[in-house]
């Protein structure tokens, strides 16, 4: 199943619309005071799991595309990269501004000092250059190769991002557990088939020789 081009621009219009459903459910509980006894804490948490989520559902492309033939997917996989980065940002403000109301000292010694936080900055600063380069015209300046080095840095993000969730709810680790079996599930597929790639062309007696790359996997891009 290939869509057409019209099809495939209302395809996009209806996953933009659905990923900025999440941010718009949570503005109007914020303007109709129906998140909870403490709205900052449920702001908090549900920006960072839909980033996790966003990651997640961004490494599930590719298993989808060749499970089912579609390669049309693909061509969604910048949006929903983009979004992870935006939910991620959002998370990272609503802590910046409406818990340390820009109070960088306070800041600085809660990243140093706490690990979660530690490790969930860490993995936002990992996303910033994949979200800068998310563009086709990033390929074309950055070169294949070295782009898709590059993106690779959205297997150490997300499970960097799964730590974070696990080390910050410290009892109930059910949500986090299930997010880390997820997201090793998806990159120990990647880590599978290219191990059998390998092994035919070792099996050809074909090596790739250094300077040869294969397909660029685009994670924030078409």
């Amino acid at each position: 199943m290939t869509p057409s081009n019209l099809q495939l621009k209302v395809i996009k219009t209806a996953l933009f619309l659905l990923c900025l459903m999440p941010a718009v459910l949570l503005w109007r509980g914020l303007e109709t005071d129906t998140l909870g006894a403490n709205p900052l804490e449920t702001l908090t948490r549900a920006t960072g799991e839909w980033t996790l989520r966003f990651l997640l559902i961004t490494l599930a492309v590719t298993p989808l595309r060749r499970f089912t033939g579609w390669h049309w997917l693909i061509r969604l996989r910048r949006t929903l990269g983009l979004f992870a980065f935006a939910y991620g940002a959002a998370h990272l403000l609503t802590y910046v501004w409406l818990d340390q109301f820009f109070d960088w000292q306070a800041i600085a010694r809660d990243i140093l000092k706490r690990p979660f936080i530690t490790v969930g900055f860490a993995a936002l600063v990992l996303m910033v250059p994949l979200a800068l380069t998310s563009s086709n015209a990033a390929i074309r300046r950055l070169g294949g190769r070295r782009w898709q080095s590059l993106h690779r840095a959205i297997y150490p993000i997300t499970l960097l991002g799964c730590v974070h969730f696990w080390w910050l709810v410290k009892k109930d680790i059910t949500e986090p557990l299930l997010y880390t079996l997820v997201a090793v599930a998806l990159i120990g597929l990647r880590g599978w088939w290219r191990e059998q790639e390998r092994r035919k062309q070792r099996a050809g007696g074909y090596l790739p020789q250094p300077g040869q790359g294969g397909k660029v996997i685009k994670i924030f891009a078409k």
